[in-house]
C-alpha cells in the first residue's frame, strides 16, 4: 500500500483506536517515576515503555499510533529489537514530539509560546527515516485575568502552521495541538470562548500555509470548566459545548480530532469522549490521544518491578480498551467496575 499522509491520518483514527501519548520529556517522566520511588534511568525508562509496547491486546486492538519522544525513538528493546519496530508489529503506527517546548513569551507577561522551528525540516526527514510517520507540537494557551492575549493566540498559531507544512513536506503527518489549559478558576463558558478564537485562528494560518488538511489531525481540548472553578460543567454539557465550538471551527476536510485529557480524571476522559461520540452525526472521528490518562494506572500497578508486569499491562489494556469503547460511544460506567 503507497504511504500518503490521508491514508496515515484515517489510519491513526480508526474506529475504536486512538493514539497512546508516550512523549513525555526526561522532565516529566522522572515527576512520574518519582510517584512510584524509581530512578528515571535510560534503561528504567525503556523497560517501561516496552511493557507498554508489547501488551499485545491494547496495541493491536485500541491503539492506532504511539507518539515517542527523541530518545525512546532511537532506543531498542530488552532483546534488541528497535522499539519503533515493537509498534509496527503491534500494527500501530510510530510517532514523534518535535518541538522545543513552550517557553515565556517576550514582552507577553504569563504567556508561553512553542519554540523548535530551527532545523526541523532536517529533523523531520531523520524522524521519517528512523520509522515516524506523524508528528506533534504543543501550543499552550492559558486563561487567567488579562489572557489570552490574541498576541499570543496568533503566534502560537503561526509556528503550529509552519511546523504542520514542514511536516507534510516530509511525508509526516502533522498533529496540531493547541491546547487551552484547565488550570484555572474560569468557567466551561471562558474555555468555550477562548478555545473558540484559538481554533479559528489557528485553521486560518494553516490555510494560510497551504497545509492539507485531508493529512492533518487536531489535538485539542475539551471544552471544560477551570480545575477552580467553583461549577464544574456535566459530562453533557462538556460533550455538548466542545462539539458546538468544533462545528464553528473545524472545517470537515480534517479526518480526525484526538483529545488530550489535559489534567482530567482517568474516567472523566473517558466518559467526555463517549458522550460526544453518543451525539454522533459528526464530520470527522472523535478519539483519544491520552499521556496520563492511559498511563497513570499501569505506572501504579508497575511501580518498576519486573512480577508486577502482567498486572500493569492488564491495567493499560483496561484503559484503552474503555477509551477505545468511548471512542465508539459504547462505554458505560459499570464497564469500570467489572475491572
Amino acid at each position: 500500500m503507497t504511504e500518503t499522509l490521508e491514508s496515515i491520518a484515517e489510519a491513526m483514527v480508526a474506529p475504536g483506536k486512538g493514539i497512546l501519548a508516550a512523549d513525555e520529556s526526561s522532565g516529566t517522566i522522572k515527576k512520574r517515576f518519582d510517584t512510584i520511588n524509581l530512578e528515571s534511568t535510560e534503561s528504567n525508562r525503556r523497560d517501561y515503555r516496552e511493557m507498554l509496547f508489547r501488551t499485545e491486546e491494547a496495541m493491536k486492538n485500541h491503539i492506532s499510533g504511539v507518539i515517542l519522544y527523541d530518545e525512546t525513538i532511537r532506543q531498542k528493546a530488552k532483546d534488541g529489537t528497535p522499539l519503533v519496530d515493537l509498534i509496527k508489529q503491534a500494527g500501530s503506527i510510530p510517532g514523534i514530539k518535535v518541538d522545543a517546548g513552550a517557553k515565556a513569551m517576550a514582552g507577553f507577561p504569563g504567556e508561553l509560546v512553542t519554540e523548535g522551528l530551527d532545523g526541523l525540516r532536517e529533523r523531520l526527514a531523520e524522524y521519517y527515516d528512523l520509522g515516524a510517520r506523524f508528528a506533534k507540537w504543543r501550543a499552550v494557551i492559558d486563561i487567567a485575568d488579562g489572557i489570552p492575549t490574541m498576541g499570543c493566540i496568533e503566534a502560537n498559531a503561526e509556528a503550529l502552521a509552519r511546523y504542520a507544512a514542514l511536516c507534510q513536506e516530509q511525508k509526516i503527518v502533522p498533529i496540531v495541538e493547541p491546547e487551552v489549559l484547565m488550570d484555572g478558576a474560569h468557567t466551561a463558558d471562558r474555555c468555550f470562548e477562548v478555545t473558540e478564537v484559538t481554533l479559528r485562528t489557528v485553521f486560518a494560518r494553516l490555510a494560510a500555509h497551504r497545509v492539507k488538511l485531508e493529512g492533518t489531525i487536531l489535538k485539542p481540548n475539551m471544552v471544560v470548566s477551570g480545575k477552580k472553578c467553583s461549577t464544574q460543567a456535566s459530562v453533557q454539557e462538556v460533550a455538548e459545548k466542545t462539539i458546538t465550538v468544533f462545528k464553528r471551527t473545524v472545517p470537515a476536510a480534517v479526518p480526525g480530532i484526538v483529545f488530550l485529557s489535559g489534567g482530567q480524571s482517568d474516567e472523566d476522559a473517558t466518559a467526555h469522549l463517549n458522550a460526544m461520540n453518543a451525539i454522533g452525526g459528526l464530520p470527522w472521528k472523535l478519539s483519544f490521544s491520552y499521556g496520563r490518562a492511559l498511563q497513570a494506572a499501569p505506572l501504579k500497578a508497575w511501580g518498576g518491578k519486573a512480577e508486577n508486569v502482567a498486572a500493569a499491562q492488564r491495567a493499560f489494556l483496561h484503559r484503552a480498551r474503555m477509551n477505545g469503547l468511548a471512542a465508539l460511544g459504547q462505554w458505560k460506567a459499570e464497564l469500570e467496575k467489572a475491572a
